[in-house]
């Protein structure tokens, strides 16, 4: 398993590695490299491996849990005021306020309550944040996100009750079937609803994405190296 990394130098090679893979599998499509951004997903990593990675030039992240962002990003984006946050985690109603208030995006968006819930909180804080409804695109019942069936609906909920900034979609193919379908799936839900973003592919599989439309790809090993996870006693 590869290493935790938070040195400067290892993370900008990385991070080079990786915009190159980009631009390679754009070249195939072809498409332009510049239309695909990447996300270094910082999440299970601490502040010292992500100021390593902002210093080497890089503003745009991703995190899983908002509590964990909670104890990172403020102080991060005191310093850094142009990064920019994802969330792309599961996200219970109860953290919805904080999740406005502290992210750029938010990646997954999946079920009726959260919408109303994010909206509410939008409207309270007075800050509109970008929105993605994640589709479960295997329909596996252990995983988040809409069903596709049921993700054109759910869309013009978002859009017509909630007034929600629905920019894109986000999926998360299962680990053991061939990602390009997923990913063409994805793309034609997102076609047929008008939607221009599309977060697929991480670090196994994102330049598969790349070839089928992404324009975000999340990875998160592939510059950071293994994560480190805290022992729970």
């Amino acid at each position: 398993m590869p290493e935790k990394i938070s040195d400067i130098a290892d993370i900008a090679r990385n991070l080079a590695e990786v915009k190159a893979a980009i631009a390679r599998a754009a070249a195939k499509v072809p498409r332009a490299a510049a239309d695909v951004r990447l996300i270094a997903v910082s999440k299970g990593h601490d502040a010292d491996a992500a100021q390593a990675c902002l210093a080497a030039g890089h503003r745009l992240f991703a995190e899983n849990r908002v509590q964990e962002a909670e104890t990172k990003w403020p102080a991060l984006k005191e310093r850094f005021a142009d990064a920019r946050l994802h969330l792309i985690g599961p996200l219970q109603t109860n953290k919805a306020a904080a999740a406005v208030r502290l992210f750029d995006a938010i990646e997954t968006l999946d079920r009726p309550r959260l919408a109303e819930a994010l909206a509410r909180h939008m409207d309270e804080i007075g800050r509109r944040v970008d929105c993605f409804v994640q589709v479960n695109t295997g329909n596996e019942p252990q995983k988040a996100g809409i069903a596709p069936a049921e993700t054109d609906a759910f869309v013009r909920l978002c859009r017509d009750d909630y007034k929600l900034p629905i920019v894109g979609l986000m999926c998360i193919p299962p680990v053991d079937e061939e990602p390009a379908l997923h990913f063409a799936l994805l793309r034609e839900i997102a076609k047929r609803n008008n939607l221009t973003e599309l977060s697929m592919g991480m670090s196994s599989d994102y330049e598969i994405a790349v070839e089928f439309g992404a324009t975000f790809v999340r990875v998160g090993t592939a510059i950071f190296g293994a994560r480190e996870y805290p022992v729970v006693s």
